[in-house]
């Protein structure tokens, strides 16, 4: 069973064990961390934006058109920010550490 490591806005540190084949939506989802996720992950929306630590980065498989288009509309985007839909859990991401923007940009809200 995976672990992963949620990094709050303030610098806390969560860390879980989560099962594999969660997304880290999902892993944030069931362990009571504020990731809003409003499309559910289904790939419509940037609110699951995290940053991924440089250390975990290129350890994660390419992210597609879809997700580079809609990292795109993400609030505070970096040269690691991924959205938490898109990142699988397994046993190669043991130890994922993530850290949670300190805003999101909902399209559907913020109009």
């Amino acid at each position: 069973m995976p672990k992963i490591v949620f990094v709050e806005p303030d610098g806390t540190e969560k860390e879980f064990n989560v099962a594999d084949g969660l997304s880290v939506l999902e892993a944030a989802h069931k362990n009571g961390i504020d990731l809003e996720g409003a499309c559910e992950g289904s790939l419509a929306c940037s609110t699951c934006h995290v940053v991924v630590d440089d250390n975990w980065f290129d350890k994660l498989e390419e992210p597609s058109e879809d997700e580079e288009d809609m990292l795109d509309l993400a609030f505070g985007l970096t040269e690691t920010s991924r959205l938490g839909c898109q990142i699988i859990m397994s046993d190669e991401l043991d130890g994922l550490r993530v850290m949670l923007p300190s805003a999101t940009r909902n399209m559907m809200v913020d109009k």
